[in-house]
C-alpha cells in the first residue's frame, strides 16, 4: 500500500539468505585467497650467520617483535660502559691517612732530632746523610743544606700533601702516577729543591686506600644490563631488510625468522586477518544492497559485475602493496566512473568506501591511501554524473587529479615527505585520474553489453528513429508509433518530476508496444476508421489477443536483440491490470447475477518493479484515455488523469515499486501540464485567412505549403 513516505522494506526471506549465502561464500573465499596469497614464503630461506644473502630479502608482511640478539647487544653494550668498581670507603681512607701519618712522624723523627740538638754543622750533616735511607742524593744534598726553620715548612707541607692525598680515593693503579705528582702539590713557599724533599720524604709511605672489586663491578654491570628495555623491532611490508650478497649476521637471520621466511610454516594469524575483513566487506556490502537496492539485489549480473570489479581491484591493490608509489598509479576511480554510469551514484560510494578500506589495510593501514583512493573515487561519481558524454569523462579525470594530489599534498604537509616525494605523486596522481577516464571510457560500453546493463549510449543509440523495430512501427503499425512517441513524451517528464530515469523511461515507452507488430489491426490505433475485429469477438478471446501482444512484444524484443533490462518493460507495462472495457463487455453478456473469472480478463504481470515501469504503465493508460475525449480542457484531462492514477493504485499495480503519494502527486500535475501542451487549443481563423496563410507559406519555401482545395 502507497504511503506518503517510501514503502515498507520487504522482509529478509529465505531466499534472500540463500542468495547471501552463496554471494558472500564465493566473494568472501576470492578475496582471502588474494589477501592471504602470501602467509607462505615463496622459497624458505636456509641461511645462517655469516654467509652470504643469496637475494635481495624484502618483508612480505609487517612485523613487530622483541629481537634476543639485538636486546642481548645493548645489554652487552651497557655492561661494557660500566667502569671497574672499587672498595673505597670514607672511613677506610681516614683510617690508612691517620696509619701513614704515624709511619711519617717515625720516618722523620732522626731529622727532627738532629735539628732539635745543638749541634755543629758537619756532625749535624754526617747524621743527616744516614737520617732517613732511600733518599737521592740531591735531596739528601738539599736536607743537609737547610736550616731548622726550613726543615719545619718542609716537614709540615710534607705531612699535609700526605694526609690530602690519603684522605681522598687513590685506587691501587693510580699510586705510581700519585708519586710521580707529589712535588707538584706543594705550597707552602718552598722551592724546587725543597719541594723534591718533601715529596720523596712522603713517596713512599703514599698506599692506596681503594682496590678493585670484582664482586662490586660484576653487581654494576648487572644493574646496567637490566636497566637496558627489550629492543624492539619493526619491519613495514615490502622493506628490504638485506640486500643481496651482504654477509648476514645474527640480528638479520633473527628478522628472516621472525617473517617466517626461513620456515615452511602458514601464518594462520594473518589469514584469519585477511579472511575476517574479507568477511566484513562483503556481508556489509550486500546487506546494503538488499536494504537499500533490492532492485539490484535480484540482479544477478549486477552482482557479479560488483564482485568482480572488487576482486579485480583487491588483485591490483595486493600486487602493488608495500611499494612507495605504485599503489598510488592505480586507476581505482575507474570503479567509482563505470558504477556511477552503469547502476547509480549511491552503490559507486559504498564499493568505492570498501575498496579504500582494503587498499588501506594491504598497505600496512596505509590512512593516506585509504583517503587517496575514497576521495578519488568520490571526484569520479562527481564529476561523471551520468556519462551521457565523453567530455564529461574528462571533467571527471581532471576532478580526480585534482583531489588525489590535494591529498597527496595533505598527507605530505603532516608528515616527512620532501619536494621530490610530492612530485612524484602528483605525477601518480594525473597518472590515475588518466588511466581511470580511459578505462571507465573503453571499458562500460563493454561491461553494459555483457552484463545486460543498459548505457546512455545504447539507449540514445536505440532511441533514434532509424532503429529497425521503430521503422517497422512507423511503416506497420503507425497509430502505435504515434502512441509509444506520446507515452515516451508523457512518462519522460513525470520522470524528471520524481527523479527517475528519464532517458530509460523514454526509450523503454517507445518499445513497449511493438508486440502489436505481430497482429497491427487488433488494435484500435491501427484501424483508420475501419472495422473493430472485436465487435464480433467474445471479450475473453479479445483479451486473449490483448495479452498475446505482450508475448509477441517479448520475443521481437529477443530476435532484434534488445537489452534484457528493456525487454523487461514490455510485459510490466501492463502489469495485471484487469482490461476494462472488455471485464465490462463480459459483465453485461452475462447477464445480472452471473459471475465473471477476472483471471481471463487480466495481464500476466508482473507488476512494475520500479519507478520507470509504472510511469510507462500510467502514461499508456493516460495517453489513450485522453485521446477518446470528446473535449480536451483542464478539467477534463485533469479529471481523467486522476482516474487511472486511482485505478491503478486501488488495484496494487504499484505494490512492488517504490512510488510514494508524493510521486503520484508530482506524475499527475507532470501529465496534465504535458497533455494540455499537446493538446491546447488554436485559434479558429476565417476560410479567407487560412488561405492567405497557406499562400504565404507557400511562397517563402515553408513546409507544408501549397494552395488548398
Amino acid at each position: 500500500m502507497l504511503t506518503s513516505r517510501a514503502p515498507n522494506l520487504a522482509r529478509f526471506t529465505l531466499g534472500d539468505a540463500s542468495r547471501l549465502g552463496i554471494a558472500a561464500l564465493i566473494l568472501v573465499l576470492a578475496l582471502t585467497a588474494i589477501l592471504g596469497v602470501d602467509i607462505l614464503p615463496d622459497e624458505p630461506l636456509q641461511v645462517n650467520a655469516g654467509e652470504l644473502a643469496p637475494r635481495d630479502i624484502a618483508a612480505p608482511r609487517a612485523v613487530d617483535f622483541v629481537s634476543v640478539v639485538r636486546t642481548s647487544e645493548a645489554r652487552a653494550a651497557a655492561r661494557s660502559a660500566v667502569e671497574p668498581q672499587y672498595d673505597f670507603t670514607s672511613e677506610n681512607a681516614i683510617a690508612i691517612a691517620e696509619e701513614q701519618q704515624l709511619a711519617f712522624e717515625t720516618r722523620v723523627g732522626r731529622i727532627d732530632t738532629t735539628f732539635a740538638a745543638d749541634l755543629a754543622p758537619e756532625e749535624r750533616a754526617s747524621l743527616l746523610e744516614t737520617a732517613v735511607p732511600g733518599l737521592s742524593q740531591v735531596v739528601r744534598e738539599t736536607l743537609v743544606g737547610l736550616d731548622a726553620a726550613r726543615w719545619a715548612a718542609v716537614r709540615t707541607e710534607a705531612a699535609r700533601v700526605l694526609d690530602a692525598t690519603l684522605r681522598t680515593e687513590l685506587r691501587d693503579t693510580e699510586v705510581a702516577e700519585a708519586r710521580t705528582g707529589l712535588s707538584g702539590r706543594m705550597a707552602g713557599g718552598l722551592d724546587e729543591s725543597e719541594r723534591m724533599l718533601a715529596a720523596e720524604l712522603i713517596s713512599p709511605l703514599l698506599v692506596p686506600n681503594s682496590s678493585f672489586s670484582p664482586e662490586l663491578t660484576a653487581q654494576a654491570r648487572d644493574r646496567a644490563a637490566e636497566a637496558v628495555e627489550d629492543v624492539r623491532v619493526q619491519i613495514l611490508q615490502g622493506e628490504v631488510i638485506v640486500r643481496e650478497g651482504t654477509r648476514l649476521d645474527a640480528a638479520q637471520i633473527e628478522e628472516i625468522d621472525a617473517l617466517g621466511l626461513s620456515e615452511d610454516v602458514p601464518d594462520f594469524a594473518s589469514f584469519a586477518g585477511w579472511m575476517l575483513l574479507a568477511v566484513l566487506v562483503v556481508v556489509m556490502l550486500l546487506s546494503w544492497i538488499w536494504r537499500f537496492r533490492p532492485t539490484l539485489w535480484h540482479r544477478d549480473n549486477v552482482l557479479i559485475l560488483i564482485g568482480l570489479l572488487i576482486v579485480g581491484a583487491t588483485l591490483a591493490l595486493k600486487v602493488t602493496a608495500g611499494r612507495p608509489t605504485q599503489p598510488f598509479f592505480l586507476p581505482t576511480a575507474a570503479i567509482a566512473m563505470l558504477l556511477a554510469v552503469l547502476l547509480d551514484a549511491s552503490i559507486a560510494t559504498i564499493v568505492m568506501a570498501f575498496v579504500a578500506l582494503i587498499g588501506g589495510a594491504v598497505n600496512g593501514a596505509s590512512l593516506e591511501l585509504a583517503t587517496y583512493i575514497f576521495l578519488g573515487g568520490m571526484a569520479g561519481i562527481v564529476g561523471v554524473r551520468r556519462g551521457d558524454r565523453l567530455q564529461v569523462f574528462l571533467q571527471a579525470a581532471v576532478a580526480v587529479f585534482i583531489v588525489n594530489a590535494l591529498v597527496v599534498s595533505v598527507f605530505s604537509l603532516l608528515g616527512a615527505r620532501d619536494l621530490r616525494g610530492i612530485l612524484e605523486l602528483w605525477f601518480a596522481s594525473a597518472a590515475s585520474a588518466a588511466g581511470s577516464a580511459i578505462a571507465a571510457v573503453g571499458s562500460f560500453a563493454v561491461l553494459g553489453s555483457v552484463f545486460g546493463i543498459l548505457t546512455v549510449f545504447q539507449l540514445l543509440e536505440l532511441a533514434n528513429p532509424s532503429q529497425p523495430l521503430l521503422r517497422r512501427l512507423l511503416v506497420e503499425t503507425p497509430g502505435t508509433y504515434h502512441h509509444s512517441l506520446m507515452v515516451g513524451n508523457l512518462a519522460e517528464r513525470a520522470a524528471e518530476a520524481i527523479g527517475a530515469d528519464p532517458l530509460v523511461t523514454r526509450v523503454a515507452a517507445y518499445y513497449h508496444d511493438i508486440g502489436k507488430l505481430a497482429n497491427p489491426l487488433a488494435f484500435i490505433e491501427n484501424q483508420a476508421g475501419g472495422e473493430n475485429i472485436h465487435d464480433q469477438l467474445e471479450p475473453e478471446v479479445s483479451a486473449g489477443i490483448l495479452k498475446q501482444h505482450v508475448v509477441d512484444g517479448i520475443d521481437l524484443a529477443y530476435k532484434a536483440r534488445l537489452p534484457k533490462a528493456l525487454i523487461a518493460y514490455i510485459p510490466q507495462h501492463h502489469g495485471t491490470a484487469i482490461m476494462g472495457y472488455f471485464y465490462a463487455r463480459a459483465k453485461e453478456l452475462a447477464g445480472p447475477g452471473a459471475t465473471v473469472d477476472e483471471r481471463k480478463l487480466r495481464h500476466s504481470g508482473p507488476k512494475p518493479q520500479s519507478r520507470e515501469a509504472a510511469l510507462i504503465m500510467l502514461a499508456d493508460g493516460v495517453e489513450a484515455s485522453v485521446r477518446s475525449l470528446a473535449a480536451r480542457d483542464e478539467p477534463a484531462i485533469r479529471a481523467m488523469v486522476t482516474r487511472i492514477i486511482e485505478e491503478r493504485t486501488a488495484d496494487g499495480q504499484f505494490d512492488e515499486c517504490d512510488l510514494t503519494l508524493r510521486d503520484l502527486e508530482r506524475i499527475r500535475e507532470a501529465f496534465v501540464e504535458q497533455l494540455l501542451g499537446m493538446y491546447h487549443t488554436r485559434i479558429a481563423y476565417p476560410q479567407n485567412t487560412v488561405v492567405e496563410l497557406e499562400s504565404w507559406r507557400a511562397a517563402s519555401g515553408g513546409e507544408g505549403g501549397g494552395s488548398t482545395s
